[in-house]
């Protein structure tokens, strides 16, 4: 097999939902770029569909360079396995999904298991962990995230039933850069008016609990899964969000740790000058570009990015660097070793351990 060192952009696929929107600015409003009308479905032409999700990471996604190209996702990690995900990852799928939201609407409240639980009730599923960083949020965008204090299952079964269970939620308005853990067994619901990045273990095992009556893109009611939901939800859970926001100069810009689990890490990397960084032979870094344009170069040569691109860097890039043409704000996930990682870096930067505890989740 040839070798995968050069850096490799994704298509992105999209997905119709009945709170999406039509327009899914500021991150996908350029042109169709060249080799990607194979693509499952374009973002920068998403038609006349409510689209809710743009999922960047998806197993459909195709690569559009390299020895890969045309094949999807899927199968290059089935056929390329440690050398297109690194050696920290021993499963065939590849271990992240991240996705672009937009609502337009109130999207169900809903809740999500954990591994264990869906190994015996779904099988072939995975649980889902998941992150939020909030890239945009207009005046009336608020989240439902976790329990209020005091309400238990038979009252939140009851205010299913009724129809009134956004009462028992918490409700916040989001700030745009904020981010938020939701591990499972979190109950939640996203508002309209929002525009976030999402990673997640790489599942998409949904237990709703309230649709507020609406009927699907099928005309039919969606499903309802009352008894899963309530069995994994947690009462006990605290609402994670408004997390520490930890960020250090660096000769490119800025770099912002936003959180780490042991299913994924975020940073947010800010480029205004030449970035260089190692590669890591363990380990895929995924770059998802917030803003601007510019250059990503290795050795054996460059590539152009622009605004809403997804580019994976296998393990066998040994170094690259990134030359904004402009400023570039841009986010890098992987699976990350959490003391080398976050707990380690954050600490030599005198970030003291109460506050990486609260970026850190195990």
């Amino acid at each position: 097999m040839a070798q995968l060192d050069t850096p490799l952009q994704l298509s992105a696929v999209l997905k119709p939902k009945i709170w999406g929107r039509k327009d899914l600015a500021p991150l996908f409003t350029a042109p169709v770029s060249p080799g990607s009308q194979n693509s499952p479905a374009d973002p920068r032409s998403p038609g006349q569909e409510l689209i809710g999700e743009v999922w960047i990471t998806d197993d459909a996604s195709r690569f559009l360079n390299g020895p890969v190209a045309r094949l999807t996702l899927a199968e290059a990690s089935r056929t390329y396995g440690p050398e297109l995900h690194g050696s920290r990852w021993k499963d065939h799928r590849f271990p992240i999904l991240a996705k672009y939201i937009f609502t337009s609407d109130w999207l169900s409240v809903q809740v999500h298991p954990g591994d264990d639980y869906a190994r015996v009730h779904d099988p072939g599923s995975l649980g889902k962990y998941e992150m939020w960083y909030i890239v945009g949020a207009d005046r009336r965008a608020d989240i439902l995230l976790g329990l209020k204090p005091g309400v238990d299952k038979d009252a939140l079964k009851a205010a299913f039933e009724k129809g009134t269970s956004k009462n028992l939620l918490n409700r916040f308005h989001p700030k745009t850069g904020e981010a938020i853990f939701v591990p499972p067994g979190t109950v939640h619901a996203l508002g309209p008016g929002l525009v976030l990045f999402e990673a997640e273990e790489n599942s998409d095992l949904t237990y709703r609990l309230d649709d507020f009556g609406r009927l699907g893109l099928d005309g039919k009611p969606r499903p309802l899964h009352l008894e899963k939901g309530l069995e994994v939800t947690r009462v006990d859970l605290p609402a994670l969000r408004d997390l520490p926001r930890v960020a250090f100069r660096s000769p490119f810009g800025l770099r912002r740790f936003v959180l780490a689990s042991r299913y994924f890490a975020v940073e947010e990397l800010t480029v205004q000058r030449i970035a260089s960084f190692e590669g890591r032979k363990d380990r895929a870094e995924v770059l998802s570009v917030l803003e601007g344009e510019g250059r990503v170069e290795t050795d054996a040569g460059w590539l152009a990015y622009c605004t809403g691109e997804t580019w994976l860097i296998p393990p066998g890039v040994s170094r690259y660097r990134l030359v904004p043409g402009e400023k570039t704000r841009l986010l890098k996930f992987y699976v990350p070793d959490l003391d080398k990682d976050f707990r380690r870096p954050l600490a030599r930067r005198g970030v003291k351990a109460a506050k990486v505890q609260k970026l850190v989740f195990d």
